[in-house]
């Protein structure tokens, strides 16, 4: 059977995004409330590997989340958006 996935309305997407840039706030030790979609996560925000790891927990923490870690791939953290694009389909599964 074929599930049906509806995306995140703009407000939800708007929440995902802000979210993630508290949670890198938190996790950075940092204000980067500022972040936008396109605010790289390694290049410009400094997230390195052990970074990532406390970030996800947190968010599936503050999201009421179980993220599937074998859907994850490296494009996912490419910027706060695409982070946001990850947890917006998981929130559907």
């Amino acid at each position: 059977m074929t599930e049906l996935h509806t995306a995140p309305t703009t407000s939800e997407r708007a929440e995902l995004v802000t979210a993630v840039a508290a949670a890198l706030s938190a996790v950075l030790e940092r204000d980067v409330s500022d972040a936008r979609e396109e605010t790289a996560l390694f290049h410009e925000l400094g997230l390195d590997s052990t970074g990532v790891l406390d970030l996800l927990m947190l968010l599936e923490e503050r999201l009421d989340l179980e993220l599937d870690t074998d859907n994850l791939e490296m494009k996912h953290f490419s910027t706060v958006g695409s982070l946001a694009d990850f947890l917006a389909s998981e929130t559907v599964n």
